[in-house]
This record gives structure tokens, C-alpha cells and sequence, in this order.
């Protein structure tokens, strides 16, 4: 076995500490980190967000092809071809991670058709067609929990569970009351935490508007409303009466550390159904009320089933939120022995060492080029 090396970065993912396999040196491990380069989309958005961890960043071309008119599908058919050709004229790669979308696609056949090892992950629990299509030329494929095995030929498959960020594994391992004092909240109140991404979600937000008033006679709320909905989120604060107002914290948006400390504080999550719940929410054995976007055909629907069937979530579909919700909140945070349950059986779900799981396999695999 290897020396011991934290922090080994890849793209969208960090490796904690661990032993790493297969005789690789820590020299050789801190070369590989110094060689990782990230490629993107044209134009996307994650190209900032790269280059400000330091990693080299180069965009390919690529578009989808599926549901679309035919002279779009065309064009970005076109858009994939050039990408594949941008992709085979960077230098040949030992390993490549894969997580699926367009860009995805150009970047693994070029690495397919050089024969280099590559490792596709899936974070969500059904994969699309550009992870299906991946998946077939992929040496090994991560998935986030065992109800992929459906989808995906299982003799290539690595249960690795979701890649957490250092601050969400510190915060789930601090005390509840230092999550409660840094939001200045009451620590003999159960708090609920309401969610719906960084943008926000309008149907989240207009249906605990409709309710402030009966969830803060009874909880307190961490409400993070997103900026599109921010202004209007905040007058509604603004309108209630000062004791209401008191229990009730609202932000347009909370960065990485501070999303940690309110998952910890919170005793029950009502949010949509993106990939990072079946991580983030286990790690924090948070219970859920997950409400799937209903046009993202049904990725979300499938991650907040899985959790459902597990007793640690409920579904609640967009289009019941303003008659169920309140009933919703009421029957849960009104029966603690529930609650605990549904802790229990989520904090079961957590694999908390999924990034350095799958840094092992991407070592494994450039190890063996």
C-alpha cells in the first residue's frame, strides 16, 4: 500500500484521505495531480468555476441531438463530431472521469477510440442517454447506490455513493447546537429547512409563502429562496409580526459551508430531488419531503422514489404542494418517533467516503497506461 495523501483533487470531486492501491508512489500521486485537466462545454458555466480551483481548462464543441427539430439535432450532431476531432488532438489522457451529459460524449469516444481506461460516473440513480451510451464504452462505472444495477451492465459497476464536499462531512459530524447558534436559531424549536436549488423553485416558494404564518407559530425556517424569487420572499418576511419574523431565516442563497450548517440544524428538508439528496441527505440522516421538478423528465422522480422506499423521504408531487404541504409539515414534525425512524433508515443510505472511493478506482486505472 501506498503513502497517505489528502486532498487529491479531480474534476468535481475531492479525495480525503485514504490508502491508495496498486504500488502508487506519493510522488506519483502528486504528479498525477498536477496533470489533471478538465474539459467542459463551450461557454459553460463551469469554466470559471475550474480555473479558480487552478486545474487547466479546455471547451469542445458538443450539443444534444435528442427532441429537437431536425436542423437543431443536425447542428449539434455537427457540434459533436467537432468535438470528438478537438478531443483526439489534446494529448493522449492515462485515465478519464465521466459524468455524463453532452460534453461527456465527444471527450469519451475520443478517449474510447485511443483506448484509454475510462471511469463514468453516475450520480443520479437513472442514468440518460448520453451516460447509457457512455456506459458502453466505459472501462468501469460509478454509480451513487445499488437501484442502478438495473440500468447499467453490472460487471462494470463501482457502488461508490455521492462525493461529498470536507465542510458537509465536518458539519454532519459537529454538534446540532453549533449548527442552531450560527443561524441564531432556538435549540427546544424543531426547524425546518426549504429549498429548491441556487436559482430556487417557484412552486416552493409560493407554497410556504401561503403557510408562514401556521409553520412559524409552531417550527422555525431556514428558507433559501433562490435569487429569482428573493425580493419577493423577502417583503413577504417583512409583512409578518415581529415574533413570527424572529424564527424565520431567509437567504437568496447560502455557499457550500453555510448550506452545511443548515442541513445539520435542520430536522426535516422539504426540497427538490436533484442527485446530491441521495449524498448530502444521508450524510446528515436529514428526513425529507422531496417534491421532483416536474420538467426534468423523471430523474428527480426516481432519485426521491429510492429514498421513499428506504422510509427515509416523502414524495410530494408540484403539483399537490399547496393543498399537502402544511398537513405534510403537521404529520411529521408533529410525531418525533417518526422523525427518528426516518433519521435512522436515511443516515443508512450514507457512504461517506464516495470521493475517495472513486479517486482510488481513476488511480487504478492511470496506474494500469
Amino acid at each position: 500500500m501506498a503513502n497517505e495523501i489528502s486532498n487529491l483533487k479531480f474534476p468535481g470531486l475531492t479525495a480525503r484521505a485514504g490508502n491508495f492501491p496498486d504500488g502508487l508512489t506519493q510522488s506519483e500521486i502528486l504528479n498525477l495531480k498536477s496533470e489533471i485537466l478538465y474539459i467542459g462545454s463551450v461557454g459553460g458555466m463551469e469554466e470559471e468555476l475550474v480555473r479558480r480551483t487552478g486545474l487547466d481548462f479546455v471547451a469542445v464543441p458538443a450539443g444534444g441531438v435528442h427532441g429537437l427539430s431536425p436542423l437543431v439535432a443536425l447542428r449539434n450532431g455537427i457540434k459533436l463530431m467537432s468535438g470528438t476531432w478537438a478531443a483526439m488532438r489534446l494529448e493522449r489522457p492515462r485515465a478519464v472521469f465521466v459524468t455524463g451529459g453532452y460534453v461527456s460524449v465527444p471527450v469519451a469516444l475520443a478517449c474510447w477510440l485511443r483506448r484509454v481506461p475510462i471511469l463514468l460516473y453516475l450520480p443520479d440513480v437513472e442514468p440518460g442517454r448520453a451516460v447509457k451510451f457512455i456506459g458502453r464504452l466505459a472501462t468501469r462505472i460509478g454509480v451513487t447506490s445499488e437501484a442502478s444495477k438495473q440500468f447499467l451492465p453490472e460487471h462494470k459497476l463501482l457502488i461508490a455513493g455521492y462525493p461529498l464536499r470536507p465542510e458537509l462531512i465536518k458539519a454532519a459530524n459537529s454538534p446540532k447546537a453549533e449548527a442552531l447558534a450560527h443561524f441564531q436559531l432556538d435549540p427546544g424549536r424543531k426547524t425546518l429547512l426549504v429549498f429548491g436549488g441556487s436559482r430556487g423553485a417557484r412552486s416552493l416558494n409560493r407554497a410556504i409563502a401561503a403557510i408562514l404564518e401556521p409553520v412559524l407559530t409552531h417550527w422555525q425556517l431556514i428558507h433559501i429562496s433562490g435569487t429569482l424569487d428573493a425580493d419577493k420572499a423577502a417583503a413577504r418576511r417583512e409583512a409578518l409580526p415581529d415574533a413570527l419574523r424572529a424564527r424565520y431565516r431567509l437567504y437568496p442563497y447560502l455557499h457550500s459551508e453555510a448550506l452545511a450548517w443548515a442541513f445539520r440544524a435542520a430536522d426535516l428538508v422539504v426540497s427538490r430531488a436533484g442527485a446530491a439528496i441521495l449524498g448530502e441527505f444521508p450524510l446528515f440522516g436529514l428526513p425529507a419531503i422531496l417534491v421532483p421538478y416536474p420538467h426534468a423528465w423523471r430523474y428527480q422522480k426516481v432519485n426521491a422514489d429510492y429514498l421513499v422506499e428506504h422510509n427515509s423521504a416523502l414524495r410530494l408531487d408540484d403539483e399537490k404542494l399547496k393543498v399537502e404541504l402544511l398537513p405534510t409539515l403537521e404529520s411529521l414534525l408533529g410525531d418525533e418517533a417518526r422523525l427518528e425512524n426516518m433519521r435512522t433508515q436515511m443516515r443508512a443510505l450514507a457512504k461517506a467516503d464516495a470521493a475517495a472511493v472513486l479517486a482510488h478506482e481513476m488511480l487504478r486505472l492511470a496506474r494500469k497506461t
